[in-house]
């Protein structure tokens, strides 16, 4: 498995990975990245010089992939780790921590200092993993980003 940037080939294939993740994983598909627009266009959508999309492939697979962002309506040095999903196969095999490190090393290089994640409660695997490197809770969404069915939200500091 190769973690390596997203290309503009890489769109539908990710779509389909990432909206299988959400079905599998009982997410609504309202106020959560299922109905974001740029689901369709990732590439797109990361071409922002401080925005970067990881994708991890097996082969010509796609099995998921993490983005680095700024925070949409957050102030200037706030990044978000965004659109973190891995299917069944490529789960449970360290992949995770390597992708988040991927994504924040991107992040400290773009002077971001904190980084932002929102999730669901259901996802207790991926809050371990968040907590596992670095990340805390907080009392509150932070920006716009949309997701008003995303209730647990969490910060890592980068500097």
């Amino acid at each position: 498995m190769h973690i390596r940037p997203i290309k503009a080939s890489d769109n539908s294939l990710l779509a389909i990975a990432i909206r299988s993740v959400l079905i599998e994983l009982g997410v609504p598909k309202t106020g959560t990245a299922y109905e974001d627009k740029e689901l369709d266009a990732m590439f797109e959508a990361y071409a922002d010089p401080r925005a970067i999309y990881y994708v991890l492939t097996d082969g010509n697979n796609i099995l998921g992939g993490a983005g680095i962002a700024p925070l949409k309506g957050g102030e200037d040095k706030v990044c978000e780790l965004q659109k973190m999903y891995f299917t069944a196969a490529a789960r449970g095999k360290g992949l995770g921590c390597s992708m988040i490190q991927k994504c924040l090393d991107f992040a400290r290089s773009y002077s971001f200092e904190l980084c932002y994640i929102e999730t669901m409660p259901n996802m207790e695997a991926a809050q371990k993993l968040y907590k596992k490197v670095g990340f805390d809770y907080i009392n509150h969404p932070m920006g716009n980003t949309g997701h008003c069915s995303c209730p647990i939200w969490m910060t890592k500091a980068l500097a």
